[in-house]
């Protein structure tokens, strides 16, 4: 019956089915099984409320929800543009995505951790500096702070000296860890110079006029340490090469001293060449300055010779019987003789040489006598230290007529040296 109502309502029997409206056949039927009374008196009435109700509900939808109607409405003929775009892009990213993908694993094989390219070993390098920065910088300092620790050591040498060392075979220790380092390479050639400037601090120090015995061990035992090759040349109980250094150095200074006596000097050349030119002069020109500058050169050498040769045997002790009979057996050649060996032969030669021209200008017998005491007494003073050399005295030619006073002196002093002795004796026994 729905389905006759529905020919009759829409275009007939030739109307498509697939258009049917359910809601329509659920009317119809409904209608088709209500009463014809029931149709005729109510149905017109619940058919216009129920228009009037759906028209409320349309203006009030309307009025309520008309923007979004509106918007969905145009968002809806936007998408008659927007799909074909999408459509479109989806196609393009499709066929770039196995370009991609083979870019990627190309990026992947060339900057890999274990390729070898060098942009990325630069950045690997950069980053590595970066971490060790600080590093890097404590190593770039240390030879200014060695050089500091050097040139302030006149305050406190022996802290100053000590942490220069210390610097020292620190940069020696990176220096054979990393040889191949061009930057530890330069800091070990700047603290090279550093420490040759030390060195050459260290050799000014033993020059020093006034060296004491302690300041000259801690000199020397710094120079064991910058200079290792000068200790272990030449023979090594005996000092070496740095017994010889400081000889040379001592040596210097009292050479420095006595040229200090040089105006005396000149006078006492004055007055031999006057003695020499009239050997009859008058007394004025019999010696008195040059046996003023006699007198303070033997006072002088006297001084300086035994503190050279004490603080040297001091320093550098003679090794044993026993240590040399091993460096013997070790050396078939026999080690070399120490510096001092020769040394105050040298000093003796030097006084000697000065006595045997001057001496004979000064003609006053006790003056001559003065003199001849203080040379003994220089000659006792460096036999206790093995250089006595009282019977070198007989080489200076100072005439026939001062042999005898030569030796009058000579026994004096020999008798008066042989009391003193007998009187320390006495007082030493219990």
């Amino acid at each position: 019956m729905a389905d006759l109502f529905q020919q009759l309502l829409g275009d007939g029997p030739s109307s498509d089915k697939s258009h049917t409206n359910p809601i329509a056949l659920e009317y119809l039927s409904t209608l088709a099984s209500t009463p014809l009374s029931h149709i005729d008196g109510s149905e017109q009435q619940a058919l216009a409320q129920s228009s009037h109700s759906l028209l409320l509900s349309l203006q009030s939808l309307s009025k309520r929800s008309h923007k979004s109607i509106i918007n969905s409405a145009a968002n809806h003929s936007y998408l008659r543009t927007a799909l074909p775009t999408l459509a479109a892009s989806t196609y393009d990213l499709t066929s770039a995505i196995p370009k991609l993908d083979n870019e990627a694993v190309h990026f992947s094989a060339t900057y890999h951790k274990s390729g070898d390219n060098e942009i990325l070993n630069s950045r690997k390098r950069a980053l590595l500096l970066s971490r060790n920065v600080e590093r890097l910088v404590d190593v770039l300092d240390l030879p200014t702070l060695l050089s500091t620790a050097i040139t302030t050591s006149s305050s406190a040498p022996a802290a100053n000296y000590a942490s220069a060392l210390d610097l020292n075979s620190h940069i020696r220790r990176l220096h054979g860890l990393y040889t191949n380092s061009p930057l530890v390479t330069s800091v070990s050639t700047q603290a090279d110079e550093a420490m040759q400037a030390m060195a050459k601090n260290l050799i000014s120090s033993l020059r020093a006029p006034g060296l004491k015995l302690a300041s000259a061990l801690r000199t020397i035992s710094w120079l064991r340490r910058v200079v290792p090759d000068l200790d272990s040349t030449g023979a090594a109980g005996n000092g070496g090469g740095l017994g010889a250094l400081f000889l040379v150095c001592r040596l210097s200074t009292l050479i420095s001293m006595l040229a200090a006596l040089e105006p005396l000097r000149e006078l006492a050349e004055q007055e031999r060449t006057r003695q020499l030119r009239n050997p009859n002069g008058s007394a004025w020109s019999g010696g008195q300055q040059t046996e003023r500058y006699l007198k303070r050169y033997i006072e002088i050498f006297r001084e300086q010779s035994f503190a050279i040769v004490s603080m040297f045997r001091s320093i550098f002790p003679t090794p044993t019987n026993d240590a040399s009979l091993k460096m013997g057996d070790q050396d078939p050649l026999q080690p070399i003789p120490s510096a001092l060996s020769t040394f105050p032969f040298h000093l003796i030669e030097m006084l000697m040489e000065t006595l045997r021209t001057y001496l004979p200008t000064v003609k006053d017998q006790p003056s001559r006598d003065s003199l001849l005491t203080q040379v003994l007494y220089c000659a006792g003073s460096l036999g206790r230290l093995g250089g006595d050399f009282g019977i070198l005295l007989a080489t200076i030619d100072v005439g026939e007529e001062a042999e005898d006073e030569w030796v009058e002196v000579v026994k004096r002093h020999r008798l008066m040296a042989g009391r003193l002795e007998s009187i320390v004796g006495g007082k030493d026994k219990p």
